[in-house]
């Protein structure tokens, strides 16, 4: 397992991350979520097909537009 890179690159307004960096990203973002290993696997998910994660546990979308644009099939925003 790769260790956890602390590069981020910053791109356009996206805070690029590689993807060992997601599973340390989901955790702060999910850290709050009363369904947290729902909201980690999304998170994980999204960031994977992302490349981001907005920033602080809730909000911030503006950031990660790929992120707040995904949805679930049922039209749900899928990433939390």
């Amino acid at each position: 397992m790769k260790s956890i890179s602390l590069t981020n690159i910053l791109s356009h307004n996206f805070v690029l991350y590689e993807l060992s960096d997601c599973k340390s990203k989901c955790a702060y973002r999910c850290s709050k979520a009363g369904w947290h290993k729902l909201c980690l696997r999304a998170c994980n998910t999204c960031c994977q097909r992302c490349n981001c994660v907005p920033p602080g546990t809730a909000g911030n979308e503006d950031v990660c537009p790929c992120y707040a644009k995904m949805t679930t099939h049922g039209g749900r925003h899928k990433c939390p």
